[in-house]
């Protein structure tokens, strides 16, 4: 049985009401957030431990530490972790309550236009994230510790702080998730008529150009992460091209179905 998505709400709901609504909504995504970072923080060691795990494996055997300067440091980076990871964990609710404050505004053929990217931004920023923590940073990391060693006599090694460490970590993940929600956003203006697949693939130079600069300044400065990001970027753009194309081909069929329908009506007249 197909699912059926009901029109906008025919009820002219007065403004306070749609504010105390936002503010229900609001607070039950703050709640959220709240009860996962409580949860989070309690596991505050073993997520950060989780996030250690690519420095540690970079290391040599039986070598490598994290070290904290300041007295208050490490509390502060569990506090961290834990919001973090907190926001992780409750931001399936935080999109449904998003999705039921909008939803109510839409017609139904835009609710089934902008469901699919509101399933598909975790995917993808997950994927992003995964990404940098299995292949980026183990690579950026052994490339980081190499410039270690002895030089003028002086031995120079390495003794990352766990704040440095964590802000480090954050800003592969980020980087990559966000960035691999490109499609969702090249999608969503295609569908909203601001740019077409046509003038997308005719700047495809600049496009490359503009995902080799993002890369080169969200990622650290080394050329292993700038490539490994690049790369997915522009198999994406691609990807969005390919499926922008599908969906004209799909609305080019219904609208000629529909004109065959059309003329039988006004023949059988």
């Amino acid at each position: 049985m197909a699912l059926k998505i009901r029109d906008i709400d025919e009820t002219e709901a007065p403004l306070l009401d749609h504010l105390i609504e936002l503010r229900t909504r609001l607070l039950r995504s703050v709640f959220a957030l709240a009860v996962g970072f409580a949860v989070c923080l309690y596991f505050a060691d073993p997520i950060l431990g989780f996030l250690v795990q690519p420095l540690r494996d970079a290391f040599p055997d039986g070598e490598g530490q994290l070290i904290f300067t300041k007295l208050y440091e490490v509390f502060f980076v569990e506090l961290k972790v834990a919001l973090f990871a907190g926001f992780f964990v409750s931001f399936p609710i935080i999109a449904n309550q998003l999705w039921a404050f909008v939803a109510p505004g839409l017609y139904a053929k835009e609710k089934k236009a902008f469901l699919p990217f509101l399933i598909a931004t975790p995917i993808l920023f997950t994927a992003g994230a995964a990404l940098a923590y299995y292949v980026v940073m183990p690579t950026a990391f052994e490339w980081f510790l190499g410039f270690g060693g002895e030089t003028g006599g002086l031995e120079i090694e390495a003794l990352p702080s766990a704040g440095d460490y964590l802000g480090l970590v954050m800003q592969f993940i980020l980087a990559f998730g966000i960035s691999f929600l490109l499609p969702v956003l090249l999608l969503l203006l295609n569908r909203a008529g601001i740019v077409s697949r046509q003038q997308l693939a005719n700047a495809r130079r600049y496009v490359i150009v503009g995902v080799v600069a993002l890369a080169a300044i969200v990622t650290p400065p080394d050329p292993g992460s700038q490539v490994i990001l690049a790369v997915p970027l522009l198999l994406l753009f691609e990807g969005s091209l390919l499926l922008m194309r599908w969906q004209e081909r799909k609305a080019g069929n219904a609208a000629e179905s529909e004109s065959d329908k059309s003329e039988a009506a006004n023949a059988t007249d």
